[in-house]
């Protein structure tokens, strides 16, 4: 980095934008003086590029099904794959715009303010926002939910890795309060070559695929209505394979989460509360994107082996619950999460307080 933005420089007060541009691609030539170290080729700027790389069989496929989907409205149901992904692309193109633009402006004006480095977790952040949404959100609706999102969320407790909550998520819940028509998760906005989008209901709204004439393949692979990233579900499992391969994500949250929703939906399945099978579960609405990508927040989730067992069952159990008994809101997978991540912190507690129970009494006993 050149010494004017160094201690003492002409420019020292841009020391964090410049060391941001500088250390983006590169490893910084800064080394510990004193204390002990880790050697590790996993840092935070590694883990948060493999997060993205995950998510790009979603949003590559969410952009061909953003055009596939208009089309389909006018009656052209053909899988033409370049002329579907360039209609989406530029529809959701404006989305990343406005996130990251938005979003790391308020990061980098915050890492001046307080004079620390410019941490890369906003990358992952303002990829997943767009993904959550639906492509119509209008683009001073996405301004607004990402500076709430990074201002309260995220630089209020001290910046990445100091959150509560997944930033993303509290995004997409400031939109579903402030603006619910958009947001409802039983409709989605289809771009529509007139002066208006129209809406398309989604699986949740009809009490499932069966009414809404869809099939597992339909579902599967992803081609129905709903926010630009979550409908495909081989685009996400593709994602799910890289993160646990890398180690990223953990296996335990993602299979308790599945856990949790099989053991209500069926529940709910034998009850007779709802017409949807509880394997179809995990495949409509945004649950195996959200189980994938947001409940394995490795800030905002449960820390010990066993709590994330716990939290990830929850989050399942919950989500289905919403969707069994609350007929105002048809998805619940982000109230969901939101809610496990503000108990994350009491269920490591609870763990850690019973295993040192556990040892203290085996310890007397001898």
């Amino acid at each position: 980095m050149n010494k004017i933005f160094e201690k003492g420089g002409k420019l020292w007060w841009l020391h964090s934008t410049a060391d941001a541009f500088d250390t983006f691609l590169k490893v910084p030539g800064t080394v510990s003086g004193k204390g002990s170290s880790v050697r590790d080729a996993i840092d935070l700027k590694r883990i948060m590029i493999m997060v993205v790389i995950a998510l790009v069989p979603a949003a590559l496929f969410g952009m061909w099904n953003v055009g596939y989907q208009h089309n389909l409205t006018l009656g052209d149901g053909r899988l033409q794959i370049l002329a579907n992904f360039w209609y989406g692309f530029l529809h959701v193109l404006p989305l990343y715009l406005v996130s990251y633009i938005v979003g790391l402006a308020i990061e980098f004006g915050s890492s001046q303010i307080r004079g620390e480095e410019v941490n890369e977790g906003y990358l992952v952040t303002g990829f997943l926002i767009p993904l959550i949404l639906p492509v119509t959100t209008p683009l001073w609706m996405v301004a607004a939910a990402t500076a709430f999102s990074v201002i309260f969320c995220k630089e209020v407790f001290g910046g990445t890795g100091m959150n509560i909550w997944n930033p993303a998520l509290v995004a997409r819940a400031f939109l579903f309060f402030a603006y619910p028509n958009q947001m409802s998760g039983s409709q989605v906005w289809i771009p529509n070559p007139g002066p208006d989008a129209i809406t398309g209901a989604t699986p949740l709204a009809l009490d499932g695929p069966a009414q809404y004439g869809t099939g597992f393949w339909d579902l599967f692979i992803g081609t129905t209505p709903g926010c630009v990233g979550e409908t495909s579900v081989i685009a996400i499992l593709l994602g799910a394979i890289l993160l646990l391969w890398t180690g990223v994500a953990s296996w335990r949250i993602m299979l308790s989460s599945v856990l949790g929703a099989l053991f209500v939906g069926g529940i709910g399945q034998m009850a007779g509360v709802t017409g949807i099978a509880c394997w179809e579960q995990l495949l409509i609405g945004g649950f195996a994107f959200g189980t994938v990508f947001m409940a394995t927040d490795p800030v905002t989730s449960a820390q010990t082996n066993c709590g994330k067992w716990f939290y990830g069952f929850l989050i399942g159990a919950l989500c289905i619950t919403v969707r069994l008994f609350n007929p105002g809101y048809a998805e619940g997978m982000m109230l969901a999460i939101l809610l496990m991540n503000t108990f994350a912190p009491l269920i490591d507690h609870v763990v850690v307080s019973c295993s040192i129970s556990r040892r203290n009494k085996k310890f007397n006993a001898a």
